[in-house]
């Protein structure tokens, strides 16, 4: 350590000895990224959400940051996730009418959805002979972070994995979902919303957001229903792929 660098590595001995560092470091982090992906046309494939886990991954292994120190600043992050889930309602209360209209369609797809998106999963993880609290993990990889774990807990899956193929999962769809359904020709902002909502729950659905207010409304109603689908549909689904009763 020479002297220039000196009083650089004392401030950040300081700082990092405050839980708002991480909590500020995190929201710069993915002010950047929001700003990459407009500097990039708004492509999805600069997702903020991806881009701010690898630029705090490198920070976290360079300065030698255990996670949960890391975790005591973003933990207000977290706690702010609730509220942001309860403020969906807002846009619904905009397109009740629309959503009513649609509830028989909605309804079907979202046991469909569901269940090929849990089924295929865990049916290519059996294939390849995974160890079953690996298969169980992943089962429950559509719906939101803590209820997924709550879930994959209780059927006996390992929910830190769990929760990495969950936002695993929330990138990749929010990535692939507007091409993909463009491919499909799928232009009805509702469809597009509450498919993404399904498949990517609230990764999807800020993305969905970002595009169009009726996709986002209808990605919110997606991944608030998936939720409740998911916990009565999934222990049934792992009693069948070898989890105990």
């Amino acid at each position: 350590m020479n002297e220039a660098t000196a009083p650089l590595l004392r401030l950040w001995v300081y700082l990092g000895a405050s839980p708002l560092l991480w909590l500020s470091v995190t929201v710069c982090a993915f002010v950047a990224a929001a700003r990459v992906q407009r500097g990039l046309r708004g492509t999805p494939w600069a997702n903020p959400v991806l881009l701010s886990v690898l630029l705090l991954l490198a920070l976290l292994l360079g300065t030698g940051t255990p996670y949960e120190r890391y975790f005591e600043g973003a933990q207000f992050v977290h706690f702010l996730l609730g509220m942001a889930t309860v403020s969906l309602a807002v846009p619904l209360r905009r397109h009740w009418d629309a959503v009513k209209a649609a509830l028989p369609a909605m309804s079907a797809a979202l046991v469909v959805g569901n269940l090929a998106g849990s089924v295929s999963a865990m049916a290519i993880l059996a294939w390849f002979q995974a160890p079953v609290p690996v298969v169980l993990s992943i089962a429950p990889k559509s719906v939101t972070a803590p209820v997924a774990m709550g879930i994959s807990e209780k059927i006996g899956g390992l929910p830190p994995l769990t929760a990495v193929l969950v936002v695993s999962n929330g990138i990749f769809g929010a990535i692939v979902a507007t091409p993909l359904l463009n491919l499909l020709r799928l232009r009805d902002p509702a469809g597009r919303g509450f498919a993404v909502g399904i498949a990517a729950h609230g990764i999807g659905t800020a993305r969905a957001f970002q595009l169009n207010e009726t996709a986002g409304t209808f990605a919110g109603i997606g991944m608030a229903a998936s939720t409740l689908v998911a916990s009565v549909l999934v222990p049934v689904l792992a009693r069948w792929f070898g989890a105990a009763p």
